[in-house]
């Protein structure tokens, strides 16, 4: 007859199992949201070349007259933020999902930030907040929403949230201190 397992092994074991299975949870969260139908490129085959040369892409060059020095440059025509050094060195560019209130071309300084989590004017959960102008009665704050999600914002709500992956709302939040110039161009 075989040994009987003690019953702290069958729960010890089961715990190893859910702890594995919430830290792939984990790290598939963290990656950002994931669209609901993803194009699929073919498979190279066995003749395929062992070592294809990947294509350079270059990344989107920050817009003209977006400034000099450090800075984060948000361009409302293409949806996209900069991160740029001192140096002028673009050091990551992304693209957001602007809430129905634009901000004005022009410089502003990063004002208030929260860290901690709470509801946005479009009731979605958000985190990170930057807040750097106010336009139409409504304050205008890069943002991530903390489930990584994206919504519209509401047909007819008025909203100043510029919602970016959380990824790049990490990097923004680490770039993006008390002080620093939004510069927003068109």
């Amino acid at each position: 007859m075989p040994a009987r397992l003690p019953s702290w092994a069958w729960v010890s074991g089961l715990t190893v199992g859910a702890i594995a299975a919430v830290t792939v949870l984990a790290v598939q969260a963290d990656q950002g949201p994931h669209p609901t139908a993803v194009a699929t490129k073919p498979k190279p085959s066995a003749s395929a070349d062992a070592h294809p040369t990947p294509k350079e892409t270059a990344p989107a060059p920050v817009p003209e007259g977006s400034g000099t020095g450090r800075r984060v440059v948000y361009s409302v025509g293409q949806d996209r933020v900069w991160l740029v050094d001192a140096s002028d060195t673009t050091r990551r560019s992304f693209k957001v999902w602007p809430g129905s209130v634009d901000p004005d071309p022009g410089k502003y300084s990063v004002g208030t930030r929260r860290q901690d989590p709470t509801t946005g004017s479009d009731g979605v959960r958000i985190e990170q907040i930057m807040y750097f102008t106010q336009e139409d009665g409504v304050w205008v704050a890069f943002s991530n929403a903390v489930d990584g999600s994206s919504p519209p914002p509401p047909a007819a709500a008025k909203t100043g949230g510029i919602r970016l992956p959380k990824a790049d709302g990490d990097a923004l939040w680490e770039f993006g201190t008390s002080g620093t110039t939004v510069t927003v161009v068109s």
